[in-house]
């Protein structure tokens, strides 16, 4: 019996890294949150423009119409009074996500993060340009779902990136690849041996 003194397979494998996302997946991510961050202020910029006096405009009879309203609050107008409180969480939350981003291998939860990005980013925008003063401004919200909640496009995209994130984890998908296990790296750094 002869040992293999192949000096390749009987070097140890590399301890595992962190990884970083592929560019192109960065790219995407980025390009997507950039996209609902335009789709949502232009949109605002339109109803501002066209929809005045909370005027009621039925788009699909009572399930859905136009209805300009400025939000102080978080989803159904909750913590009026604590505006500054909403600002910090959108600008942690913002912050969040975009350092989980550098470290996604996954397109799912790359789409999924750059919905959340996006919407977060807007509504951070909001928060700390808008009237009455900055890191109290109010939220534009227009699109009204049949008097339950009146929200916008940033609203959709968070909510859209969250339901894809609660998939995406019950059918198993990984935002990164798993490490290797110490016993995968020690099969690999096993010499082989001919009989």
């Amino acid at each position: 019996m002869t040992e293999n003194l192949d000096p390749a397979a009987a070097t140890p494998a590399p301890a595992p890294t962190a990884t970083r996302a592929p560019r192109r997946l960065l790219v995407g991510l980025f390009a997507l949150a950039a996209f609902v961050i335009a789709a949502d202020q232009l949109s605002k910029w339109w109803a501002e423009a066209n929809l005045s006096g909370g005027e009621n405009i039925p788009i699909i009879g009572d399930l859905l119409s136009f209805q300009l309203v400025y939000n102080p609050g978080a989803a159904f107008s909750l913590a009026e009074e604590f505006t500054w409180v909403l600002t910090i969480i959108a600008a942690i939350a913002v912050v969040a996500i975009t350092w989980y981003a550098w470290t996604v291998q996954s397109r799912a939860w790359a789409v999924a993060l750059g919905m959340l990005l996006g919407g977060a980013i807007t509504h951070l925008g909001d928060r700390l340009f808008r009237d009455p003063g900055f890191a109290r401004g109010h939220v534009v919200d227009f699109i009204n779902y049949n008097g339950y909640f009146i929200g916008n496009i940033a609203d959709i995209a968070l909510v859209g990136g969250a339901i894809m994130i609660v998939i995406i984890s019950i059918m198993g998908i990984a935002a990164k690849p798993e490490p290797a296990t110490t016993s995968d790296a020690d099969a690999a750094a096993t010499p082989t041996t001919t009989g």
